[in-house]
């Protein structure tokens, strides 16, 4: 037998436990991960799909009954606590923020800018606002983002749906995710999402393999859903075999090449990108074919709600429209994240052993052992309860086990170990809830605290702001694609996703802060705001904040009239309607001097 080889990869953190790496062959265990050694499933994969099982174990309790299959039955009466999904939900909810903001560049501005090119990033924002309340976008990222922490990695896939009028997007289990990876490895050209479907007997249905395969290549002939000579749904080429129908709008060049004008391209591309949805009984796939090839000619192709039948499916797009969103940001050259518990890991199965012991030593504690002699009956059975009454005859005694001080070690032992996890994990006790941040000497020390917290949700948002970039860029071009009335002549426009706050913040000190930069002139009201806004002021549209403070600062509508004497600027920055009037009537004052009616009424009187 050869020696076991030395593995280090992304997945390296799990070799501790012997299921996952096996002691003499260093793979997963066949029988506690049968989907990661599927005929179909490629062997650089099948790590990462046990990798994702294990660690759903930990989310969701299950790690004993993972390590069952290999320890036996004793491993189940491991207790688990929920410690693991407790740490990923609080960083879940950090990475997210308070709130989810998107924000169109150049769309926030003073109200005094009416150039074209303000108006259209602000109707931008304002739709894709629309859209992603239609969508539930903050929902499918608080889906997406559970599964980036707990997983290491998150899947959102678009798509335009002609009855919604509308992208969809959907986030889906990375366990589904088969991307062709090239040297580049960061935008795969061709990607797969593949899984089993159980048989159902009721329906006549055998165990089947789907497969929807996103890909980007040369632009073929025009293309027109069909059947084959079976009755099966496929897509033939339009006009004769020697001579096939481009699809309106492309062109062909001089060395042949199809080429096609997206109107969000400058030149004309020669890539578009192809779905294709198929299924496949399982019975029919030989031992050698994988995810990236499997027999074509076996398999059923599916249609969409429109009736086009997805095999080869012309998208009319030039991209991918699928975002991997990695927890971290990836090492050099590799393309998977990490999940934040992979480094503690094993403190969670000390946990989870401590639990168990604390647990075992508490019923000992709750009914302690008792220790009876000189009963004056010996044969009478003892069992010890309230209000029992023991006759002892002389010189008999009665002994308590009293091991209430080892649970309390076994106790302190747990808090020390959770300690220990928050530390790694970079989790103050203030982040989870266990600290009162009231009872923190100075917002400084509060601030001083929250250091370590600070780089890791610097660093997860990091490997995020660029993914959440390219979701809101392809959500307007499948707009413009899809030729929805209100998105043409549009441009696509820089965008992103602004979270918000994630830990307590000292309002009263970000107000003072504010006001002082914004009194000395250091700083514009845009600027002021934003600020409030991101030290968790509750300020939900900046623009309109602008608005409602500007059309009471008559002190500054004052300053503004006396160096610019223009009224219609005046009237314009305290937002008042209408047009001004051409004469200003100039007010009569009185010069203090009494006329003769009104000595001769005082007289009177």
């Amino acid at each position: 037998m050869g020696l076991r080889q030395f593995l280090v990869d992304a997945w390296g953190w799990l070799n501790f436990k012997p299921v996952y790496a096996d002691p003499h062959l260093g793979t997963p265990n066949r029988r506690a991960f049968p989907g990661a050694h599927a005929t179909w499933v490629p062997d650089e994969d099948a790590r990462r799909l046990a990798a994702y099982t294990v660690l759903a174990a930990y989310d969701n309790n299950q790690a004993g009954e993972l390590a069952e299959v290999r320890d036996g039955p004793e491993a189940r009466e491991r207790r688990e606590f929920g410690d693991p999904a407790t740490f990923v939900d609080a960083i879940t909810a950090d990475v997210l923020g308070d709130e989810q903001r998107i924000v169109v560049d150049g769309a926030e501005h003073d109200e005094d800018d009416t150039s074209p090119e303000t108006a259209e990033a602000s109707a931008i924002q304002e739709a894709l606002i629309q859209w992603a309340e239609d969508e539930q976008l903050a929902m499918r990222m608080q889906q997406g983002e559970r599964k980036a922490v707990s997983l290491g990695d998150a899947v959102y896939r678009l798509s335009w749906e002609p009855s919604k009028g509308r992208p969809t997007v959907r986030a889906v289990d990375p366990g589904f995710y088969f991307p062709v990876l090239d040297d580049d490895g960061e935008f795969p050209r061709r990607v797969h999402f593949c899984w089993e479907l159980p048989a159902d007997p009721k329906r006549g249905l055998k165990d089947r393999l789907r497969r929807v395969t996103y890909e980007l290549g040369p632009i073929a002939p025009a293309t027109v859903s069909g059947t084959d000579r079976l009755g099966r749904p496929l897509r033939t080429f339009l006009g004769e075999a020697d001579a096939p129908l481009l699809t309106p709008g492309d062109t062909v060049d001089e060395a042949g090449t199809i080429l096609r004008q997206y109107p969000w391209n400058d030149a004309p591309s020669p890539y578009t990108c192809y779905l294709t949805d198929a299924v496949w009984l399982l019975e029919d796939l030989e031992r050698t074919s994988d995810v990236d090839d499997l027999p074509l000619d076996k398999a059923m192709y599916a249609q969409r709600s429109d009736g086009e039948v997805l095999n080869g499916l012309d998208l009319m797009i030039d991209f991918v429209p699928v975002i991997h969103l990695p927890n971290t940001v990836p090492a050099a050259e590799e393309h998977w994240g990490r999940p934040s518990l992979a480094r503690v890991l094993q403190i969670m199965d000390e946990l989870a052993a401590s639990d168990t012991d604390a647990a075992r030593a508490s019923a000992t504690t709750g009914s302690p052992i008792l220790s009876v002699s000189g009963m004056q009956d010996s044969r009478t059975d003892l069992a010890a309860g309230p209000g029992m009454v023991f006759k002892l005859a002389d010189g008999g005694r009665m002994d308590v086990l009293n091991t209430a001080p080892q649970l309390a070690q076994l106790l302190t032992t747990v808090e020390s170990l959770r300690d220990r996890a928050a530390v790694n994990l970079r989790l103050p006790a203030v982040a989870l809830g266990t600290q009162d941040p009231a009872q923190m000497p100075s917002g400084y020390a509060l601030r001083l605290s929250l250091g370590p917290l600070d780089k890791l949700i610097a660093g997860m948002r990091l490997a995020r702001r660029h993914k959440y970039m390219l979701l809101l860029k392809f959500v307007q071009r499948l707009f413009i694609a899809g030729q929805h009335p209100d998105w043409i002549g549009r441009t696509v426009q820089p965008a992103t996703v602004v979270m918000g706050a994630y830990t307590p913040t000292d309002r009263a000190g970000v107000l003072e802060e504010v006001a002082t930069a914004y009194a000395a002139n250091l700083i514009s009201l845009e600027t002021a705001l934003r600020m409030l806004a991101e030290g968790g002021w509750p300020i939900e549209d900046i623009p309109a904040e602008i608005e409602r403070i500007q059309s009471r600062a008559f002190a500054q509508a004052g300053a503004l009239a006396d160096a610019t004497g223009d009224a219609e600027a005046v009237r314009n920055y305290l937002g008042l309607k209408g047009q001004a009037p051409e004469n200003i009537p100039v007010p009569v004052l009185p010069d203090g001097r009494e006329t003769a009616a009104e000595r001769d009424a005082g007289q009177q009187q």
